[in-house]
């Protein structure tokens, strides 16, 4: 009965997380360039007992635990906005952006040109060309962005964005809601850049919804289940304890 809580309680937990990152998915749904996620499961097995007195012998006992994050790298609907600032990538791809830590790489392309002349993510870290960070002169128009990524200006051609790509997507880590961490990328040739657009999330707050309400229900189921085996366990020690 004790391995029985132990199960519901695995269960539990992992749920719990599901509907944690369903909860951060649906508050995400706007924020652009945001990818959904969700949990990898997986089976573990607690190693049989060794027990040859009971005359039914002791089976392994599964247990469900969360083995990673899994994310959708599905693009998001594209929106026009008209800002010249804006960008959206048409195909796999990554902008490349330059923050504290180093080198991240996002879909979202809501940029602006600070002060400084420099093209930046709306938390300010600079987005790469292949020469490294651009800055513009005080005197330059608002650069035009061709779909290969070139950068031209009212001085000519000034440069061209970055885009990357990974052989396995899936080993890129979360860092923060829209940037991603990953090792060794690729120039990207497939990506058409897209000028006054931006990507959206690719969140289905339908689909969302959908699960976090599965997910909400078989939490109960489990936690019914937990009581049963509860007052199972209850009922067995009250008759175990009386005296004939």
């Amino acid at each position: 009965m004790e391995n029985a809580q132990l199960v519901g309680l695995a269960r539990q937990a992992t749920l719990q997380r599901q509907l944690d990152l369903i909860a951060n998915n649906i508050a995400n749904v706007n924020t652009n360039g945001f990818k959904a996620q969700t949990l990898l499961l997986e089976e573990t097995r607690q190693p049989q007992a060794s027990a040859d007195s009971f005359l039914t012998p002791d089976r392994p006992i599964s247990f469900v635990i969360d083995d990673a994050n899994l994310y959708d790298f599905q693009p998001g609907q594209m929106m026009q906005t008209g800002n010249p600032t804006d960008l959206a990538l048409d195909g796999k791809g990554w902008f490349v952006v330059q923050t504290a830590q180093g080198e991240r790489f996002t879909r979202n392309g809501s940029f602006a040109i600070n002060n400084e002349g420099r093209l930046v993510t709306r938390d300010g870290d600079t987005v790469l060309t292949d020469a490294g960070p651009l800055t513009l002169a005080p005197n330059e128009q608002t650069p035009t962005i061709a779909a290969d990524g070139t950068i031209s200006t009212n001085q000519g051609v000034r440069g061209k964005l970055r885009v990357v790509d990974f052989a396995n997507p899936g080993e890129l880590k979360k860092i923060g809601e829209t940037l991603f961490e990953g090792q060794n990328p690729q120039p990207a040739t497939l990506p058409r850049v897209v000028q006054g657009q931006i990507e959206k999330s690719n969140v289905r707050a339908v689909v969302e919804l959908t699960r976090m309400i599965a997910v909400g229900r078989a939490y109960e189921s489990v936690a019914k289940w937990m009581q049963d085996a509860n007052d199972l366990r209850r009922n067995a020690i009250e008759k175990l304890a009386t005296v004939n």
